[in-house]
Parts: C-alpha cells; sequence; structure tokens
C-alpha cells in the first residue's frame, strides 16, 4: 500500500501543470445551474482523447458519465459538480471569471479538474490485470440550484435511469478552513437537511394613522417571528443539531399604509428526518398565533436536498488513501450539498479536501480562491480510493 500510495503522489504531482491548466480554464468560463452545455461539451472532448471511456451525454441536463469496465467487480462512482453561482467575481487573476455576474465561487472548477486528472491516471492503468470491476466518472449539473419542481441535478441524474447500479461512490468537496495536505471526513450526517418556508402573514390592512381599525400583520409577525426564533432552545434537544434562519421578510409599500399582508422566507436545517419534521412542525405552530392576533396565515414548505450521511466503511477506504496526510474527524456544518442524494441510494461518502491559501476565505463569497497544489492530492485520494475498491481491499461490510 505504502509503495501504491507514493507512486500516486508522483504521478499526480506530475499532473499538476495539467490540473491548474484545466481549472483555470473552467474557471473563466462559468456556466450556471442547468446551463453547463459548454462545460459539459468541453469535458467530453477530453474523456474522448483518452479512447478507453463509454460515454454518455444529456444524464440529468448536461450531465455526463464516462464508464470504464475492467472485468467482473464492484462498480464504483466518482463525482463532480460543474455549475457556477450568480455571483461577481473580485479578483485580479488572469484567469477571472470573463461572465459578468457568474463565477466559480465553490470550487466546482477544480472539482472537475481533479476528477478528469483522475480519469486520466485510470485510462493509464486501464491494462493493470489487478484492477477488476468498474468505474463510472460522474461529472454532474445543477448542484447549487432545484428547477421549478425542486429538483437539483443529483435528482436529475439518478432519474435518469444511467446510474442504477454503484456499490460504492465517492465525492469531495473543496475546504478553505484546511490548509493543503489535510483532509476533513466524518461517519454519518456530515451536511444538514435543507428545506425552505414561504410563511405569509396576512391582515387587514389600513391607514397608518387609525391602527385600532386594522388587523396589522407586521405587529403579528413580531410574535412570530419571536417564537420562530425560540425553537432551537426550546423545543428541540440541545444534543440534537437543528436550526432556522430567516433570510427575507417583506411587507408594505410605503410609510403611512399598515400593509395586508407580511411575507417571511428562511431556511430550516438539520441533521436528522426527526429533527426535520420536529422543526416543520414548530413552524406551523408558531404561525397559529396568527388566530389569536385576530389575522390569518400560509405555510409553504419547499423540502430541498437531504442529509448527507457518509458511511464508515467508504471512509475508510478514504482515510486509508489519505495515509500521511492529516485527518479532522468533524462534521462539515450545516450547509448542504446534493451529494446527500447519491448517498442516500447508495453506500457513499464525502471528504473535504483542504485548499487555504495566505488567508480563510469563505465558500459562496466574491474572492474565493483555493491553493492550486490540492488538486494534486485530491487525485491522489481518488484514484488510491479507486485502487482499494478495485483490488477487493475496499469492501463494504
Amino acid at each position: 500500500m505504502k509503495t501504491e500510495i507514493t507512486d500516486l503522489v508522483q504521478r499526480s504531482e506530475a499532473l499538476l501543470p495539467e490540473l491548474i491548466e484545466l481549472r483555470r480554464n473552467f474557471h473563466r468560463f462559468p456556466e450556471l445551474s442547468f446551463e453547463e452545455k459548454k462545460t459539459s461539451e468541453k469535458i467530453e472532448g477530453m474523456l474522448r482523447e483518452l479512447n478507453v471511456y463509454d460515454l454518455e451525454t444529456g444524464a440529468g441536463g448536461y450531465g455526463l458519465i464516462a464508464t470504464l469496465k475492467l472485468g467482473e467487480g464492484p462498480v464504483i462512482g466518482v463525482r463532480a459538480d460543474m455549475d457556477a453561482l450568480p455571483i461577481q467575481e473580485h479578483s485580479n487573476h488572469s484567469w477571472s471569471s470573463e461572465i459578468p455576474g457568474v463565477m466559480h465561487a465553490c470550487g466546482h472548477d477544480a472539482h472537475m479538474a481533479i476528477l478528469l486528472g483522475t480519469a486520466k491516471l485510470l485510462a493509464e492503468s486501464a491494462e493493470d490485470p489487478a484492477l477488476r470491476g468498474t468505474v463510472k466518472f460522474i461529472f454532474q449539473p445543477a448542484e447549487e440550484k432545484a428547477d421549478q419542481n425542486g429538483e437539483t441535478g443529483a435528482v436529475k441524474m439518478l432519474a435518469s435511469g444511467k446510474l442504477d447500479r454503484l456499490d460504492r461512490v465517492l465525492a469531495l468537496h473543496m475546504c478553505p478552513w484546511l490548509s493543503t495536505g489535510e483532509i476533513q471526513v466524518h461517519d454519518g450526517p456530515s451536511m444538514a437537511n435543507n428545506d425552505d418556508f414561504l410563511l405569509t402573514i396576512t391582515g387587514s390592512g389600513g391607514h397608518a394613522g387609525y391602527p385600532q381599525q386594522v388587523i396589522d400583520p407586521v405587529w403579528i409577525s413580531t410574535f412570530i417571528l419571536q417564537a420562530i426564533y425560540s425553537l432551537n432552545g426550546r423545543k428541540v434537544n440541545p444534543l440534537e443539531v437543528g436550526t432556522i434562519s430567516v433570510g427575507e421578510i417583506h411587507a408594505g409599500h410605503a410609510s403611512n399604509i399598515i400593509p395586508q399582508t407580511v411575507e417571511i422566507r428562511g431556511t430550516i436545517r438539520s441533521y436528522t428526518e426527526e429533527v426535520r419534521e420536529k422543526l416543520i412542525q414548530e413552524i406551523e405552530r408558531a404561525a397559529r398565533m396568527a388566530h389569536t392576533l385576530g389575522g390569518d396565515y400560509e405555510l409553504k414548505i419547499q423540502k430541498g436536498e437531504p442529509a448527507l450521511v457518509n458511511h464508515p466503511e467508504i471512509n475508510n477506504v478514504i482515510k486509508q488513501a489519505a495515509d500521511g496526510l492529516k485527518i479532522m474527524d468533524a462534521p462539515f456544518g450545516m450547509g448542504s450539498e446534493d451529494f446527500s442524494h447519491f448517498t442516500a441510494k447508495f453506500p457513499g461518502a464525502m471528504f473535504f479536501l483542504g485548499c487555504k491559501l495566505d488567508k480563510e476565505r469563505s465558500l459562496h463569497q466574491p474572492d474565493f480562491d483555493i491553493d492550486e497544489q490540492a488538486m494534486a492530492v485530491g487525485v491522489r485520494i481518488f484514484m488510491t480510493s479507486i485502487r482499494e475498491v478495485l483490488t477487493d481491499k475496499g469492501g463494504v461490510g
């Protein structure tokens, strides 16, 4: 194992100039969710040049699956997401985004480069008789945004019928709070269920100088908001994980008119289905205060991604592949990731790949950037993990 890792470290580091060029090209020409046409075409062209993969395009939109069959054995999927965010980049790099208002601010440009680098190394090993099984490289669209039906790219790819069997599935995410050479793993729930809510509080509205003649939804909403913000501390077990945040409040158009409605939009995050349903029920209970105060309400819940649940045995494969690196074991936070749809269906795991630069940056920020050296580490972990599985060392118990 040590010899194999040393060899893959060298091969991955030799790929680094190519990985950097790839990442910067993807970064210059980002495409939003469900619009990744040129990105997908570029990836397809590069994979065809390797001349060993069976390609399936149009999987769940602009999704692409590259399959290499190496005989009888397990089927392993390795996934990268392709879409960018509606963010105006703030940087002076020569490879800054050339698309106004669109930016790779979550590392998907690096994810694609790492997966392509891994595909190249595997293609070079296609004649290795020790490798037995099938590898599917999954380039997924639309991780960042759901469509009008509430479906992201992962949902659509899984519904396409092109990924009906995966014995194991892996993914990584760039991590700007860890340094290059560090990774973060965690067994079980590691990122959150992600549900949105829209609460509309209705009164009668009227002249602001005569509040006694109206039912004021703004006044009603102040009580409901207090109740919502207190739910975590009083309605959820302190040992459980869950949070509610309000992101938008809309009411009225003039200072002297009490509006008829107030709209409150927010997000509900949790790690378990029990807490997920509990928080939804308690928001509904808080909203009923509108009736007590003379108004009415309507609550709409849009359920999003499930919690990301990492399989311990898949994490063990990742940790073995990361031998010699610093491994942090902790949940990834209350963000969400639609890779969770894969891990809900197949044994799988995602790890966070350290890429911190001179200062810690946040995901989804206009100055987001990475230490590009980290991409060689990502290729090494992916490729070593694939070898572990295809040589029957990375079994799921």
